[in-house]
């Protein structure tokens, strides 16, 4: 029983450092420079939770300021027993990146459509009869990942990467960004200049159901305006009033969902304008703005997977080393020393889109 309450204390110990770490991390998030770092960084590891991108991001540069690692920026990161199964090794004396990795609890119910109607089922129970059986996540534990300048061992495939010139698109981009927008029931259109749009690139009537983009641009600033306006029309929901109150939170969503969409086709984000990301979040009633930056950049993952995954062009990898699949990360398991888990803390990889509010490019 001693040694249960030890590994729990020493379990919680290690998420309040963790929670520390993450809470450090969001406060630094405070420029429109800083949230853009951030995001093309977690669009190079999309894979993960928003979190734990920030956490696998502050510890690297702790490494590499200590002389642990060469360079400052992660490749590829993964748990120690799945580094293996690539046929590498944790080089010894390195230490692993403490993220955040889901407890999940399995619960059954012969009527889902009643939420009170669910148990929770022990470790070895059975499901009775009739019953539907569903997992979901009811915790949070403290797992180790590293990255792959710590270990050594069999060389690991190149990855393709997109290597565009200064303006160009990636290719296939525009055409998949416009045939979700025309999937969602909106038409695109062509505008001549901005000064048909009251100076802005692009611009979502929800009323006449339209997403305009100005031709007077070069195709990289085209594509990332229509990636704009693409975010606008999964994410804003006119019917929602938070959506309606703070079209600081809409913009910055948007242009983030845009830049996240660049990064992953190796497009370059120094150019995107993003508000200081302290000027909205604290305008945010009953809310405190490290929670307001983190559910944000959250969202903005959630809808960027949803998009990448329904386009059909060259995009840079998620993080995940080549040979090690995403569905098995989640399933390896643990070293007995320190948890090798390497899922995102968030429930579902996946938001649900819908068509929605005005909204128009800063």
């Amino acid at each position: 029983m001693a040694s249960t309450l030890d590994a729990r204390a020493a379990r919680d110990a290690k998420l309040d450092e963790l929670h520390e770490k993450l809470t450090a991390a969001v406060e630094s998030l405070v420029t429109g420079d800083h949230w853009r770092q951030a995001l093309a960084f977690a669009a190079r590891f999309r894979s993960r939770s928003f979190n734990n991108t920030l956490l696998i991001w502050v510890q690297h540069q702790a490494a590499f300021d200590a002389g642990r690692v060469p360079e400052p920026f992660p490749t590829l990161v993964a748990g120690y027993r799945q580094w293996q199964g690539v046929g590498r090794q944790v080089v010894k004396g390195q230490a692993g990146y403490m993220i955040f990795a889901p407890v999940t609890g399995r619960f059954a119910t012969t009527t889902p459509g009643d939420a009170g109607s669910w148990r929770r089922l022990g470790p070895r129970e059975k499901p009775k009869a009739g019953e539907v059986v569903r997992s979901r996540m009811i915790g949070a534990r403290p797992a180790y990942v590293w990255d792959a300048s710590q270990t050594d061992g069999d060389p690991l495939p190149t990855l393709p990467s997109p290597v565009l010139l200064e303006g160009e698109a990636a290719s296939g981009l525009w055409d998949g960004l416009a045939g979700q927008i025309r999937g969602a029931g909106f038409e695109v259109l062509w505008v001549p200049h901005e000064g048909m749009m009251s100076g802005a690139n692009g611009l979502t009537d929800y009323k006449a159901r339209t997403v305009a983009v100005r031709e007077n641009m070069d195709p990289a600033a085209q594509v990332k305006t229509l990636a704009h306006e693409l975010a606008h029309v999964l994410m804003h929901d006119p019917d929602d009033d938070d959506v309606r109150q703070h079209r600081g939170i809409r913009e910055v969503e948007a242009e983030s969902v845009a830049l996240m969409i660049g990064a992953a086709h190796g497009m370059d984000t120094t150019g995107y304008t993003i508000p200081y990301v302290s000027t909205w979040a604290a305008r945010v009633d009953g809310q405190e703005p490290a929670n307001v930056v983190q559910a944000t950049g959250e969202r903005v993952r959630k809808t960027v997977l949803a998009i990448l995954d329904q386009l059909d062009t060259p995009q840079v990898g998620d993080g995940t080393p080549p040979g090690l699949e995403r569905d098995a990360a989640v399933r390896s398991p643990a070293r007995p020393t320190q948890a090798a888990t390497v899922s995102s803390l968030a429930e579902s990889d996946r938001p649900s889109g819908v068509p929605v509010l005005a909204g128009r490019e800063l």
